[in-house]
């Protein structure tokens, strides 16, 4: 199953038209759910969906996901990874007026790279690695975050705390 998700604040139209024009060309309807908040104008056709999710109907979808595709949120990224799960995600941009400014863009260049977080910065590199996952099988998951911070850093945050 893939699970579709823009967050909870903003609609992402642009994501969901993508998704949902990928998912009709290729017969993968059946395979999305999505989650594409109250506001979207952009209703899709070819998958189920709701406007929102309460927060355990949203774990439960990221658990039974085998793929989430998602904004460039920190919370949704955050959450993702703690499950291991693999997470494409295409950035919301400032100038096409889908969120205040660029820092999504940002967060998407800067953890671009990083095992299971797949990073599209286009709607044609969002269908590319959609493709990708599909006929390759190849969007591999990472480990999953560590619930909490390694002792490095927790040593470093201690020393800069204590002066020493």
């Amino acid at each position: 199953m893939i699970f579709l998700t823009v967050g909870t604040h903003e609609p992402f139209d642009r994501l969901v038209r993508v998704v949902d024009e990928w998912a009709a060309e290729r017969g993968f309807g059946n395979q999305v759910f999505g989650q594409i908040t109250k506001n979207a104008t952009y209703l899709p056709t070819s998958f189920e969906w709701v406007a929102n999710l309460d927060p355990g109907d949203f774990h439960d979808r990221c658990h039974a996901a085998d793929v989430i595709i998602s904004h460039a949120g920190m919370g949704t990224i955050i959450n993702v990874l703690s499950i291991g799960k693999p997470i494409v995600v295409l950035p919301r941009r400032g100038h096409l007026g889908e969120t205040r400014n660029d820092h999504q863009h940002a967060t998407a260049q800067r953890l671009n790279g990083r095992p299971g977080l797949h990073v599209a910065m286009s709607d044609d590199d969002l269908r590319r690695l959609l493709d990708r996952m599909v006929d390759e099988d190849d969007i591999g998951s990472g480990p999953a975050l560590a619930r909490f911070a390694d002792e490095q850093m927790i040593t470093a945050i201690r020393s800069f705390i204590h002066g020493v």
